[in-house]
């Protein structure tokens, strides 16, 4: 399949082009043009060229924490469910996602690890990277909404098993820097090329200190279930502030971090360092009462899922273009809005697909308007949503 499309502005996951024009070709991009060279060429008949009008073509959207997403996740995980959540994710925009797991018994995280593994492949829609636990090696004193009864110390054997469950697929996995043990843990992960992010830490500073030496360099949803700056103790969030080498995640709905924070989060951090989530819960985008997550009652109020027993915020009702559109109310240019959501996680997670549309790179593309209303979608050489037909 060969698609051209022109007249737009081009978004690469670098920097913004105007009266940009890109054409697919078997997957790949095969040439990135200006609209005048556009106008002097001469396309085969095969080729559907497509004006879109002044929209925005981007690369295809990365999240690399979602527990699910329109009733399916990994909290009531079937392999049928994933597959599905592949599906509905594109038609938001998403090419690529990692189902992330919340802390739970052994049996049911391998039992849920291995559907996930066996989805691996047979998507239809959005990609799996790969899987991301977020624990069950965390803080007891930073759950969030993560059950109690579900959190371990350090345990090597544990990882082991839940990693061969995974076939080398575990990806990312969200850990607490000061537990005992931590070291042995995070070297081991390092070694099978799992990314470590902080979180769910009551981490003093020496403790994030400690973990950026043995490799743990990115953050799991920035500012939440974390320790908190103070003068004489800057706590997780300092270190991450104060660290150029640490990255972040930040869920960009406007509830879990104030919007003012993101104009600190972009003096204080470069465009390549922060990288958009949506955190969504598997209820997100359905319409119904009723709603469960992670084992428990939640309820859709203030934009976002609290529980219903207590009210504490139980996560994101995010979606990727969504949260665009956020970063770019919050003060950020549309391009580095982007990159925070393609390139950005996709060279931290050592993705191969890149996340940006240059010649040679898989073709994984949206394109959508200034209201960020998604007007195409393509999975290398899958037209997922076309609606300039």
């Amino acid at each position: 399949m060969k698609i051209c499309l022109h007249n737009g502005i081009l978004l690469n996951g670098i920097s913004q082009m105007d009266n940009c024009a890109i054409l697919l070709q078997n997957g790949k991009i095969a040439d990135v043009f200006s609209e005048t060279r556009f106008l002097q060429k001469t396309f085969d008949k095969d080729t559907l060229v497509i004006d879109v009008q002044g929209s925005f073509i981007a690369p295809g959207l990365i999240d690399t924490h979602i527990h699910g997403f329109k009733g399916h996740g990994t909290d009531k995980c079937t392999t049928e469910g994933i597959l599905q959540m592949s599906v509905d994710l594109a038609a938001y925009g998403v090419t690529a996602f990692n189902p992330t797991m919340y802390p739970a018994s052994e049996e049911t995280m391998i039992a849920s690890i291995k559907c996930i593994v066996r989805a691996m492949g047979h998507e239809t829609g959005a990609k799996i990277m790969g899987i991301h636990l977020e624990g069950p090696f965390i803080s007891p004193v930073k759950l969030g909404v993560q059950r109690p009864e579900t959190v371990r110390g350090v345990d090597l054997d544990l990882m082991q098993r839940l990693w061969d469950a995974s076939e080398g697929h575990i990806i990312n996995m969200t850990v607490a820097p000061e537990l005992k043990g931590m070291r042995h843990l995070a070297l081991s992960c390092i070694d099978k090329g799992i990314v470590l992010q902080a979180g769910h830490t009551d981490a003093a500073y020496s403790n994030m200190v400690e973990g950026m030496q043995a490799g743990i360099f990115h953050a799991t949803h920035f500012f939440n279930a974390m320790s908190q700056m103070h003068q004489r103790n800057p706590g997780a969030v300092g270190a991450v502030l104060i660290h150029p080498e640490m990255t972040c995640e930040v869920i960009a709905d406007g509830i879990h971090v104030h919007p003012d924070l993101f104009k600190l989060l972009q003096k204080d951090k470069t465009s390549d360092q922060i990288v958009l989530v949506t955190d969504a819960l598997t209820p997100t985008e359905l319409q119904t009462d009723n709603l469960v997550a992670n084992g428990e009652e939640v309820v859709f109020t203030g934009g976002c899922f609290h529980r219903k027993s207590d009210d504490v915020i139980a996560g994101s009702a995010l979606t990727m273009i969504h949260g665009i559109k956020n970063l770019v109310s919050f003060g950020f240019p549309i391009s580095d809005a982007v990159k925070c959501a393609t390139a950005n996680p996709a060279r931290i997670m050592h993705y191969q697909k890149k996340g940006m549309l240059i010649p040679g790179f898989d073709s994984d593309v949206i394109v959508f308007d200034s209201r960020f209303n998604l007007e195409f979608v393509m999975v290398q050489d899958k037209l997922l949503l076309n609606r300039y037909r």
